[in-house]
Order: structure tokens, then C-alpha cells, then sequence
């Protein structure tokens, strides 16, 4: 699905990524890489396979996009280093890309592991009238792009039938993106008039309608 803010155009896509296309910058958030392990050390039955599922839907998202910059909107690594760091080292070098991580709450990993990969890190991040953080932030004649909440939105059906589904969120002056990676949870949202909600499913992203 294409969007247009501040004039800009804005691919959301169904992995919870988004490509900017004047800029040729692909945005990320909360991928989370580790995490699966972090649950497996600690004797939660996740299938080891799962492990490599996120490094699966950035390759995805890279060949069906052109482009030279992507951005990880915070919660890059789930915790301390383990095995998962070495598998997105290798990941790194297969992609020319430049790559900046704008920090979230989760990123506790030593800042020299990123530049020796190369990867600029900022706490926030401005580019023309957008500010791109990992909480949600408002600051005056901004647009701001942001991760952290993971959002989804509950439909209702018939009688009592309910569908879940991650979702982009967007205020007047703002987009939370959904948790990119495998096994993150998810935050209801309540969208008001003034709100929308982009749903992922399996076949797209689809506006949904407030009324």
C-alpha cells in the first residue's frame, strides 16, 4: 500500500517494513534479532528454524526494494550478544547498504559491535520535516516515524468473531510502525476519528475504515 505524507511517498508493505521512495530508504523496527534464542536458553520450545525467519523477510524486503539506505527504527537486538549476532554479521556483509540504527530500549549491545559493522547509530534522527525515534515522540512542524509499541487492532465480525492483526498506526502527525521480527507480541490499539490503522494480512496491508 502506498501512502503520501508531506508529499512524500511511503510503501507499507506486509512485513511491517516501509520504503520511502523519493529517498530510496528502507524502514525497520523492532526486529529483534536474539530473541528467539534468549526464549530457547531459557527453555522455551520455539523450533531452532525460527531463528533464521527474520534474517528471511529481510531479504525479502531488500530484493523487492531499491534500496540504498535502510534504517532500523530502534530494538535491533533483543539483549546481550549471543549466537544471532554472528548470523546478522555474516548478513551484514552480503548487503552494500548503508545502515543506521536509531537506538531503542532494547539496543544495550556495546556501540563498538555496530561500527565494526559499520553502522551508524543516532538517538533520533532527522531527515527534511521527519523525526524518526524509537518511542513515539511529537516535537513541533515534525512528522514522526517510531516503533516501540508494536500496535495491532482487534476487528470485530459477526456475533462474537474477532481477527487480531498488527497494524501501522497513524496519528495526525505521526506513524508506529508494527514489530518486524518473529515472536515480539503485540499492543492493541484503539484508533479514534482523527486516527488511522494499515492492517497486515497475509494478502497485503489494507486501510481500515474508523466508522
Amino acid at each position: 500500500m502506498r501512502i503520501l505524507i508531506n508529499n512524500q511517498n511511503f510503501i507499507l508493505h506486509q512485513s511491517g517494513a516501509v520504503f520511502w521512495e523519493e529517498k530510496k530508504m528502507l524502514l525497520i523496527s523492532d526486529v529483534h534479532l536474539g530473541k528467539v534464542t534468549h526464549f530457547r536458553k531459557h527453555g522455551i520450545g520455539i523450533p531452532k528454524q525460527a531463528i533464521f525467519e527474520n534474517f528471511n523477510r529481510l531479504k525479502t524486503v531488500l530484493e523487492l526494494f531499491d534500496a540504498e539506505t535502510i534504517i532500523f527504527l530502534g530494538d535491533l537486538f533483543h539483549s546481550k550478544i549471543n549466537t544471532e549476532w554472528d548470523f546478522f554479521a555474516e548478513w551484514i556483509k552480503e548487503y552494500s547498504q548503508k545502515i543506521i540504527l536509531v537506538e531503542g530500549n532494547h539496543d544495550i549491545i556495546s556501540k563498538s559491535n555496530y561500527e565494526e559493522l559499520n553502522i551508524e547509530i543516532y538517538n533520533e534522527l532527522i531527515i527534511d520535516d521527519f523525526l524518526l525515534t524509537h518511542h513515539p515522540t511529537e516535537k513541533e512542524s515534525f512528522f514522526n516515524f517510531c516503533g516501540h509499541i508494536h500496535p495491532a487492532i482487534q476487528l470485530r465480525g459477526l456475533g462474537r468473531q474477532f481477527l487480531n492483526l498488527p497494524c501501522f498506526f497513524r496519528k495526525s502527525n505521526q506513524l508506529i510502525f508494527p514489530a518486524f521480527g518473529e515472536f515480539t507480541g503485540t499492543s492493541y490499539m484503539t484508533p479514534t476519528e482523527n486516527d488511522k490503522a494499515y492492517a497486515i494480512t497475509k494478502e497485503g496491508v489494507i486501510e481500515i475504515s474508523i466508522n
